[in-house]
């Protein structure tokens, strides 16, 4: 049975991360108020899970307002930033 790239990501969701310097960076991009950015970035990744993409290395999650690019290997939340 294959399974959609996208669902990999949402499956493990459990596993995304993100570096201190990828906090900073994520906060900064988003003017974020909190001190839990992974977990605001997974809530991101629930919600809007039919905006997923894969392209290359990473996936990308679109939301109406942002968008957060994860590591496809790592799980690894490189970054995030508002919609131009």
């Amino acid at each position: 049975m294959e399974v959609r790239v996208e669902k990999l990501l949402i499956q493990n969701i459990d596993n995304i991360h993100t570096t201190s310097m990828g906090v900073g960076r994520i906060k900064k991009n988003l003017s974020l108020d909190t001190d839990d950015v992974v977990k605001w970035c997974k809530e991101q990744i629930l919600e809007n899970r039919d905006h997923i993409t894969k392209k290359g290395k990473n996936w990308y999650i679109a939301t109406s307002e942002v968008v957060i690019t994860v590591n496809s290997y790592s799980y690894t939340i490189i970054t995030a930033h508002t919609k131009k």
